[in-house]
């Protein structure tokens, strides 16, 4: 298995009225990569607040990491209706990641990175740029189309392209891939330049476009709170593809992993 890591701010999570808990793509995306039982290298941001503790939850994973911590701590609140549907609100927004946030040398023997912003400017192009030397990157689209701004959680289409040009993998749920592209049909994600495009639909499966086709991959209903589904099913999929796996086979393993972790429930 080539060397994997994580990279992305980290949240303060608030689901239905609940208390707060750690939440972002390095907490969701470690938890999963234990479950594969491999190794991955996390490199997290949150706020000084938070630091002590989330650096306690992130070391009870048993994976190599980096935690820095500076200003606030982005924080959603989460409500989901009964008809599966989801409302978040911004309470809080955190600084952009930085090439400080990066111990010297910290990537040198990565070849395979997942990249998981919470918001538009969290990874600006040129801190992609510098993350995707002689790497395969996977983006979570959450960096395109989520808003930076407080208040309920808005998406727009309008992004900064130049943040895809090193980009080799882009990771989108459906509601981002239709911001995307309005009225149009999925397929028309090609036109990024992205040489693999995954769309997630939940319960629904995924459609996987790279290599000139598209396939559909169908996935077992799923149960339990999908909070970090998202970040589970992009490093298990880079995981897959680090590995060898075609893309729709590496969705196809995603998909059973992200199942798995839904029905045990853990947190």
């Amino acid at each position: 298995m080539r060397a994997l890591a994580v990279i992305g701010p980290l949240a303060r999570d608030l689901v239905d009225g609940g208390e707060a808990r750690i939440g972002g793509g390095p907490w969701h995306a470690g938890r999963a990569v234990r479950a594969l039982g491999q190794e991955a290298l996390l490199l997290a941001k949150c706020g000084e607040r938070e630091r002590h503790d989330y650096l306690r939850r992130l070391a009870a994973l048993g994976l190599p990491l980096s935690l820095s911590a500076a200003g606030e701590t982005t924080c959603f609140s989460l409500r989901y209706r009964p008809d599966g549907g989801r409302e978040l609100r911004v309470e809080a927004i955190g600084e952009p990641w930085s090439e400080a946030d990066e111990p010297a040398r910290s990537l040198r023997r990565v070849e395979w990175v997942h990249v998981a912003p919470l918001l538009q400017g969290d990874f600006p192009p040129e801190t992609l740029e510098r993350i995707a030397h002689r790497r395969h990157v996977l983006l979570d689209g959450h960096g395109l189309v989520r808003v930076r701004r407080l208040g309920p959680l808005a998406l727009e289409g309008r992004f900064d392209r130049a943040l895809l040009q090193h980009v080799s993998i882009l990771k989108l749920a459906e509601e981002e891939a239709r911001t995307i592209v309005g009225d149009g049909e999925l397929e028309e994600l090609r036109g990024l330049g992205v040489p693999e495009v995954i769309v997630t639909f939940g319960g629904a499966g995924s459609l996987v476009l790279a290599n000139g086709a598209s396939e559909r991959v169908a996935t077992r209903p799923l149960a339990g709170d999908p909070t970090g589904a998202g970040d589970a099913f992009s490093v298990s999929y880079l995981s897959a593809r680090a590995a060898g796996h075609r893309p729709a086979s590496a969705a196809r393993r995603a998909s059973a992993l992200v199942s798995a972790l839904l029905a045990g429930g853990a947190r």
